[in-house]
């Protein structure tokens, strides 16, 4: 029996993770959290010392890894890094610039590919990055690039970072978000576009609910579910 694949692309902050697993959890299908992947492997190079922008560097820093990614009892995506849980580690602000470097790297995506691809071809999922549309599943079922403006996306990030006890000011949120879509639509391996066949889905003036709404009609009108 074949799965069904969401793949759900869009910048930094656009509010991927949140509701891509919300959309998951509606659907009954299994929520798969790439960029956490990849903060894994940076959080490793970051810990190591590692130049993340040093391709050479990394791949001889690949074989010691074991990333892992499992699942609590709530269903909740857990990243493990050589047996340790790192779910909360990778999200630390300067862990993201670690992430974008490793992510731009050949070497790293395709260490990483197989493991993302073998979870589709296994479970119904949604899926999101920053290639999955365009190179992970580019003959996924449903694709949507998610996105909103990056001045909404540094307000949303700035109440994310308050309400986890490590606030940041706007601006140097704003700018952090700037860069990163510029290094990720600029990179050579696999940079951020939106697929030919994908739906766009900007939230910039819709609160949750309505942007969660919007991400499941266009879903269901996908796969007829």
């Amino acid at each position: 029996m074949s799965t069904i694949r969401v793949a759900i692309d869009g910048p930094s902050g656009a509010g991927k993770s949140t509701l891509a697993r919300a959309a998951a959890a509606t659907m009954g299908f299994l929520y798969v959290d790439t960029g956490a992947i990849y903060r894994t492997v940076g959080l490793s190079a970051r810990d190591r010392g590692v130049d993340p922008g040093d391709e050479p560097a990394v791949a001889a820093m690949l074989p010691s890894l074991r990333v892992e990614l499992r699942y609590d009892e709530a269903g909740q995506q857990r990243m493990l890094l050589n047996g340790r849980d790192v779910s909360g580690e990778i999200r630390l602000p300067e862990v993201s610039r670690y992430a974008s470097a490793v992510s731009a790297l050949p070497v790293v995506r395709a260490y990483l590919m197989e493991t993302q691809r073998e979870l589709a071809r296994k479970h119904d999922v949604i899926m999101d990055g920053r290639d999955i549309g365009t190179v992970v599943l580019p003959d996924a079922e449903v694709k949507v690039f998610l996105t909103a403006s990056p001045r909404a996306r540094a307000e949303r990030r700035c109440r994310e970072l308050e309400e986890r006890g490590t606030p940041q000011p706007f601006e140097e949120v704003l700018r952090d978000i700037e860069d990163r879509d510029f290094r990720d639509t600029h990179r050579e391996a696999a940079p951020l576009r939106q697929a030919e066949d994908a739906v766009l889905l900007d939230t910039s003036a819709l609160d949750f609910r309505q942007s969660l709404e919007a991400l499941l009609v266009i879903i269901r009108e996908r796969t007829g579910l």
